[in-house]
């Protein structure tokens, strides 16, 4: 029975593409970029066709099924570690340290290293708290967290995405930085 060796790795390299695409896709959806997803999915669904009826056609042989798992699964695999890298969208995050004179130095702290906090006072358990939200771009999460760390490492922190955000800190912010870049641009 002669194999086709190279039509087996096309069909892992598009079942690998297709689903790479479409978690990319995915994750540009949920964090609102409609416009980059709605381009990315004319490519998935190309490809995803392509792919699939590669394997459609010759059912019988097993090593194309496989090949097309494997390449779905890998992509799975490269896709969301990608979007990892890719850091898109915006955290809230919320750390909870007590109420002391240098818990309440942090937000000072917090904004000389540019980023928006909010302070609000809180009741915990064992007393008196102070809550700090703070929303940073998911590229400077880890950043975020080391500093955290090195100057309250007892802090409770907690992370959200936040689906909307409108005004604030962050109006202002990237209302300058397009003032900046036309600057720049001129």
């Amino acid at each position: 029975m002669f194999m086709n060796y190279g039509l087996i790795a096309l069909i892992f390299v598009l079942s690998f593409a297709y689903i790479t695409m479409n978690t990319i896709r995915t994750l540009l959806e949920m964090k609102g970029y409609k416009f980059w997803a709605s381009l990315l999915s004319i490519a998935e669904i190309v490809t995803y066709v392509v792919g699939l009826s590669l394997v459609l056609s010759k059912l019988n042989n097993v090593l194309n099924i496989a090949a097309y798992a494997l390449g779905y699964a890998a992509g799975i695999y490269f896709g969301t570690w990608l979007e990892d890298k890719l850091r898109l969208g915006l955290l809230d995050v919320n750390v909870i340290l007590p109420k002391t004179d240098e818990s309440k130095q942090f937000a000072e702290t917090i904004r000389d290293e540019g980023y928006g906090v909010t302070v609000k006072n809180a009741q915990g358990r064992e007393g008196a708290r102070l809550e700090f939200e703070i929303l940073t771009p998911r590229k400077r999460e880890q950043h975020l967290y080391s500093f955290i760390e090195d100057n309250n490492p007892d802090a409770f922190i907690i992370s959200y995405e936040p689906k909307f955000i409108k005004g604030g800190f962050w109006r202002k912010t990237m209302r300058k930085r397009a003032q900046n870049r036309n600057r720049n641009i001129e």
